[in-house]
Formats: C-alpha cells, sequence, structure tokens
C-alpha cells in the first residue's frame, strides 16, 4: 500500500496540484489586496465615502459606528459590507482563472486529420487502399 502512494504522490499530476495550490494561495492574497485597498476605496469614494469593510447591521439593537467597535463590545452583527467585498473578490479571481483557462486553450494545438489511406470499394463498401487497382474483397476495378 505505501508503493501505490508513493506512485501515486510522486506522479506529475500530484505535484502539479501543490504548486497550483501554494501559487493559488498567493494570487488569492494579490487579489484580495487589489479588492481591498485598490478597487473599493474609489467605489466607496463616489458613492458618498461609503467603507464598505464597515458596512454592517448590529443585530443587539447597539449603535456601534464600526465594525471594529461592534466586534470590541461583543456585538452580533450582520457583516454585508465584508461579503461585498469576498463577492468582488470571488468575481476578480474567477475572471483571472477564466481568461488563463481561455488562453491555454488557444495555445494548445489542433489536432491534425489523419492522412487518407484507404477508400471504399463501390461495389462491395470495403476499405481498399488508395493504390490498389482491385478490390481485395469482389475482385471489381476500382
Amino acid at each position: 500500500m505505501f508503493k501505490d502512494f508513493r506512485e501515486f504522490a510522486v506522479r506529475g499530476n500530484v505535484l502539479d496540484l501543490a504548486v497550483a495550490v501554494i501559487i493559488g494561495g498567493a494570487f488569492g492574497k494579490i487579489v484580495t489586496s487589489f479588492v481591498n485597498d485598490v478597487l473599493m476605496p474609489p467605489i466607496g469614494l463616489v458613492l458618498g465615502k461609503v467603507d464598505f469593510s464597515n458596512l454592517f447591521v448590529d443585530l443587539s439593537g447597539q449603535s456601534r459606528a464600526t465594525l471594529a467597535e461592534a466586534k470590541t463590545a461583543g456585538d452580533a452583527t450582520l457583516n454585508y459590507g465584508l461579503f461585498i467585498n469576498t463577492v468582488i473578490d470571488f468575481l476578480l479571481v474567477a475572471f483571472a482563472v477564466f481568461l488563463l483557462v481561455r488562453q491555454v486553450n488557444k495555445l494548445k494545438s489542433k489536432p491534425v486529420p489523419a492522412a487518407v489511406t484507404t477508400k471504399e470499394c463501390p461495389y462491395c463498401l470495403s476499405l481498399i487502399p488508395l493504390k490498389a487497382t482491385r478490390c481485395a474483397s469482389c475482385t471489381s476495378a476500382t
């Protein structure tokens, strides 16, 4: 069983998957930073100086100015601003992956059709080589 596991783990697919997970995690951090630090501040400014990370509903009935204050006080909150940020994160990552897969698919070579080496006998419908002058099955002239 250990031998089978070792063969499975050493195969290229598992190593490729491990590299993809590591790079994907790093890419996710970059996208999260882009959304939180670059994309959302201008959008919040256009919408009237709204900080999406501070959009929340305090379920305890208290009136807190920021999400940090509500969490410090131990209030139950519904953090829809953070959810919006996470959805935008996901959409950007999904779009980037879509573009990557699309480019990889374009780079793949299209299969070349095999050269035709046979033809069909018009009488018995068996396959005969292109250079044949008679059908091997029915001996008709082709």
